[in-house]
């Protein structure tokens, strides 16, 4: 997630700068063949061209709402895991009690279930941001270069030690049995599952506060489903894979439609029309870069939902609701990122 109100100008030139250099070199292309070659039967009418451009920037616009729906949806399955997550740490605090057990007993068996759920939070994020074939790392030659290079310089890649060597044992100590899970945060909630039913018949739950429990364990289960939901059925590739395909063919014809109407205020506007064909070009550009980049809300860029920072979060007030002293710190932005 990018933290900062306004995006400075050395950022949106290392998102897409420069795609100018193209943009300008074809316009000079065409001004060259069309003012020094007199190639003036390349130039083309320029209504139809406008027809198509607006055409692209609805269609374009579609897509973006599309993109933004999914990260919206996206950040609003974590807020569910956040007040579910709440519930958890409240209820097991309130509802683990037992006259047999010591105090000291029952403390373990809260921090367990409360460890283990927060086990679950970071093994569902680490899950959610594996690559899939049509997210940007995962395409072939530059553009999955630059999607890898992007990913570990301005995503999950100013984020890699989140953990220390205490968190790590507390969560994780037990999850070695699961190294062989296809799903892994299935599994988790699983055995939060078994652990409430060994409760119940030892005493230490009331089989009522059981139920109340699982119905949590099951919202955590409803949360998860909808995030692989996100990230495993991509925005429709026939509408994504289309808008690309029409912005350029609007970029291949826009200097075609243009070059004919700047030459009508004077021998020298031919030449005007490298720096406004290129800007108007890039507008389009940058309009399909943001939908394709917004898409994919669990794909490890700096535009995600910031999963680690609402993982910390969590893990914060539950560590909290426990009595612990030795609280982590709040995850905090790298270079206007938050991840």
């Amino acid at each position: 997630m990018l933290v900062r109100k306004t995006l400075p100008v050395k950022a949106i030139l290392a998102f897409a700068g420069h795609h100018f250099l193209w943009l300008s070199g074809y316009m000079l292309i065409v001004s060259v063949l069309y003012r020094v070659l007199d190639w003036h039967w390349i130039s083309i009418p320029w209504l139809p061209v406008s027809l198509i451009g607006t055409a692209v920037a609805f269609y374009v616009g579609f897509k973006n709402n599309q993109s933004y729906d999914r990260v919206w949806e996206a950040r609003k399955v974590w807020g569910a895991i956040v007040n579910s997550s709440r519930s958890w740490g409240t209820m097991v605090n309130a509802f683990v009690r037992s006259n047999e057990l010591s105090e000291a007993e029952i403390k373990a068996v809260k921090k367990k279930l409360i460890y283990r759920h927060i086990a679950w939070l970071y093994t569902l994020r680490e899950q959610l941001l594996i690559p899939t074939q049509w997210e940007h790392v995962s395409l072939r030659g530059q553009f999955g270069k630059l999607g890898a290079r992007r990913r570990e310089t301005g995503g999950v890649g100013l984020f890699k030690e989140y953990l220390n060597q205490v968190q790590k044992e507390n969560y994780f100590s037990e999850m070695t049995a699961l190294d062989s899970s296809a799903n892994k945060a299935t599994q988790i909630i699983n055995l939060q599952s078994l652990e409430l039913t060994e409760l119940e018949e030892n005493g230490t739950l009331h089989m009522r506060r059981q139920l109340d429990l699982q119905k949590v364990l099951n919202d955590f289960y409803d949360h998860q489903g909808r995030a692989e939901r996100i990230k495993k059925f991509p925005l429709p590739r026939q509408y994504a894979n289309m808008s690309f395909i029409f912005t350029c063919l609007f970029i291949f014809l826009l200097p075609l439609g243009i070059v004919a109407e700047f030459t009508k205020i004077g021998e020298a506007g031919v030449w005007l029309m490298i720096p406004f064909g290129t800007l108007v070009g890039w507008i389009y550009v940058v309009m399909e870069l943001i939908g394709d980049y917004s898409e994919n809300p669990f794909e490890g860029l700096g535009t995600d939902v910031p999963m680690l920072s609402i993982c910390r979060t969590i893990e914060i007030d539950l560590l909290q609701m426990l009595g612990e002293n030795d609280i982590p710190k709040p995850v905090q932005p790298v270079g206007d990122v938050l991840m």
